[in-house]
């Protein structure tokens, strides 16, 4: 977060960050409010926590930490600060709630959805512990609080595949992502079972088989609506017109576009990718406001801006949002016992094998 005087200097520093990312005009007003923002968090004492995913303007001036899903589960896990303001999406605030139930945690949304929290629920977890019983059930943190609960341990993007070859089990459960469990599944040699529509043929079901995946009906496949927009087509085009160019690609994209590509990570490994590496020209297959906050940080890399996909749902929070969760104290989230205490074994237990 900038360290600013006055709203002011926040936009003159905002300016010089973002200049080739948002307008001066539009970088103006965000000022004024992130500054007043800034002011109300100091006097509530509160603390707001940022996905990548978030838009710059939001992400450079309000946030006290940023980062993916797991960095944030750790800060969440240790912070002082009340309210909490969860800047990403409602599984997200319910994990910082799930670990501080004696703090007030604010999302700034109504909503807040995901499509992967959502094709899955508890019942469809319980029905698969009855098809494969001993099988441990291995949660994509981009699950409801319910469904952490009936889960023997939680894993993002970054941390799934170590921690699913650490488990002493040649067959596991993973829920709900379609792609991360094919990736997982290639990397680690594991048999991944995974919920699916209807009957599963075709090439889809070839393709699975071919990467360890064996599907089973209990609810609906799970993906990112973003990351399964992306195909092996978009980084063919993109290498024609610059072939210096170092794709990254996200564990939620489908496993032959992870392969079409140079590296595949979590958002803080994606970031710390293009940070640290010597390669000219980048493209990130993620949700596309990310690759603005990297140019902001880093803006001697060139990012190809061909990307035009943006989550609805991260897309949902605003400095405005932001502002009112502070003043009119909401979207109060709430976690119930003994959903909570049983959701935390399953995170805590990633957090100690991370």
């Amino acid at each position: 977060m900038i360290a600013a005087k006055d709203a002011r200097e926040l936009y003159e520093e905002l300016k010089e960050r973002l200049q080739d990312v948002v307008p001066p005009f539009e970088l103006a007003l965000k000022a004024d409010l992130a500054w007043e923002i800034n002011r109300l968090k100091q006097e509530r004492g509160a603390v707001i926590l940022g996905h990548n995913y978030m838009e710059p303007a939001l992400y450079h001036s309000v946030c006290d930490h940023v980062g993916d899903s797991l960095e944030l589960s750790r800060v969440a896990a240790a912070t002082e600060g009340d309210p909490i303001i969860f800047c990403g999406v409602r599984f997200m605030a319910e994990t910082a709630k799930i670990l501080n139930p004696d703090r007030t945690v604010l999302l700034p949304s109504a909503k807040g959805g995901c499509s992967l929290a959502s094709s899955i629920t508890a019942a469809d977890v319980r029905r698969l512990r009855q098809q494969y019983p001993g099988a441990p059930v291995v949660t994509y943190i981009n699950t409801y609080a319910e469904v952490k609960a009936e889960s023997d341990i939680c894993v993002t993007s970054g941390n799934a595949a170590r921690i699913v070859a650490q488990l002493d089990a040649d067959t596991i459960i993973f829920l709900p992502d379609e792609y991360l469990a094919r990736n997982v599944a290639r990397e680690t040699g594991k048999r991944v079972i995974l919920p699916a529509t209807g009957p599963v043929t075709g090439a889809r079901a070839d393709a699975a088989a071919a990467d360890g995946v064996e599907m089973t009906v209990v609810g609906w496949r799970g993906r990112c609506e973003v990351h399964d927009q992306f195909t092996v087509e978009d980084v063919e085009r993109v290498r024609e017109q610059f072939p210096d160019v170092y794709v990254l690609a996200h564990p939620e994209c489908p496993p032959e576009v992870v392969q079409a590509s140079d590296f595949s990570g979590s958002t803080s490994a994606m970031i710390r990718k293009v940070k640290e590496s010597d390669q000219v020209r980048y493209l990130l297959l993620t949700e596309c406001s990310m690759a603005d906050n990297i140019v902001a940080e880093a803006p001697e890399k060139q990012m190809v801006r061909l990307c035009s996909v943006r989550c609805p749902h991260m897309n949902e929070i605003t400095l405005q949002e932001v502002h009112a969760s502070l003043v009119q104290n909401r979207y109060i989230v709430d976690v119930p016992e003994p959903t909570r205490s049983r959701a935390r074994k399953a995170i805590e237990r990633m957090l100690e094998m991370a």
